[in-house]
């Protein structure tokens, strides 16, 4: 586990972005049952985590795609995110819905995105990929290129990964379940005997009861 993944886990912990509940787990919309729930959209709330992870992201964003030209964030989660990214770097930002708007110009994608710019696109957190890639699609469909793409905060599935390596996106998490799961236990937020269970619903989360 690296020092930013670490960190990370601590600070989603702390603020409560990210919650354990083994014995009384979650419902995702999916229906999943989940002894997991991560909602970075309470990160917006607290500065200092904030800034931690506009100061993480710009960083990274810069030593891997120094060529970068523009920002997009993912709908809803990730707007506010890549917006404070974009702004750090000095970058034009768009974002992209999850379905074109049912009104006026009916967008898909909003913001001033031109054909050829290059971009990284942001998101809050990776479960299966599959909206996320749906972004990535319509960014190339509007003639864009997709250098990488930067998440907070990635369950592992391998589901997503096979899908980020066929849609030829190079992914880059701040951190992760494992990360998460090692924090967690250091502070004593969970007890050695949940890992077992913790771990088991990421094999088969659709299972997972």
């Amino acid at each position: 586990m690296s020092i930013v993944e670490k960190l990370t886990a601590e600070k989603l912990l702390k603020i409560k972005a990210i919650k354990l509940q083994p014995s009384n787990p979650f419902t995702w919309a999916s229906g999943w049952k989940s002894p997991i729930y991560c909602d970075n959209r309470k990160i917006m709330s607290y500065p200092e985590v904030r800034n931690y992870i506009k100061i993480e992201f710009a960083r990274l964003i810069l030593e891997k795609y120094p060529n970068v030209e523009a920002i997009a964030g993912v709908a809803t989660g990730a707007i506010a995110p890549g917006a404070i990214v974009a702004d750090a770097l000095g970058l034009p930002f768009v974002y992209v819905r999850s379905a074109p708007k049912g009104h006026g110009l009916e967008n898909l994608i909003e913001g001033d995105l031109k054909p050829k710019q290059k971009v990284v696109v942001i998101e809050d957190l990776i479960s299966t990929g599959m909206s996320s890639l749906k972004a990535v699609d319509a960014i190339r469909q509007g003639g864009a290129e997709v250098l990488g793409m930067m998440a907070i905060f990635t369950y592992n599935f391998p589901l997503a990964q096979e899908a980020m390596k066929e849609a030829r996106v190079n992914l880059t998490t701040l951190t992760n379940y494992d990360a998460v799961l090692d924090e967690a236990l250091s502070i004593d937020y969970i007890e050695e005997s949940d890992l077992s269970t913790l771990q088991n619903w990421r094999k088969a989360p659709e299972k997972w009861s």
